[in-house]
């Protein structure tokens, strides 16, 4: 079995289905924002404020190109911009979790932790801006799908059935 690549908008739950599916399956979880984030020594709020966004993008980069050579039969949750790694399929079957942008704020508006799942993303801080984001992304993260599961009003075990079924099919 190869890689499964969770990619979709931050706050999509890539992070809570890769986790459901490592455990479901026996497999490793791997959440790509947590690699730069050792890597860098640094959370990534700080890195955007302290090195912008465009070196961001240069250290995801770097963290998919030793994905693909060194990590084999993992589920992989992905920063919400890391579809754009220039060899994305090369680590794995790309899977997209797709869900309006009303529902993944509401998603993480009403988590326990709401106040600090809002401060940790740098790209969320303006709903209006993000909301622009959005829109820029949805179709572009579905020219890069192998398969879409849509994850509005699923539960984790739910969406990781589906995504089991659907990747084995491929």
């Amino acid at each position: 079995m190869k890689n499964i690549i969770l990619i979709g908008f931050m706050g999509v739950g890539k992070g809570t289905v890769a986790r459901a599916y490592a455990d479901e399956f026996k497999a490793f979880a791997i959440d790509t924002d947590d690699l730069i984030e050792s890597m860098e020594n640094r959370k990534i709020k700080h890195i955007f404020k302290e090195d912008g966004e465009a070196q961001f993008r240069q250290m995801e980069q770097k963290c998919a190109k030793w994905l693909s050579k060194s990590v084999d039969n993992a589920i992989i949750s992905t920063g919400g911009g890391f579809f754009k790694v220039d060899n994305l399929k090369k680590i794995g079957t790309v899977v997209l979790l797709d869900s309006s942008f009303n529902a993944i704020l509401e998603r993480i508006k009403s988590h326990p932790n709401a106040e600090k799942k809002l401060a940790k993303r740098p790209l969320l801080q303006s709903e209006k801006e993000a909301k622009k984001l959005y829109k820029e992304r949805s179709s572009e993260y579905k020219k890069v799908a192998d398969v879409v599961v849509n994850v509005e009003n699923r539960t984790a075990v739910e969406i990781v059935k589906e995504i089991k079924k659907l990747v084995t099919k491929l």
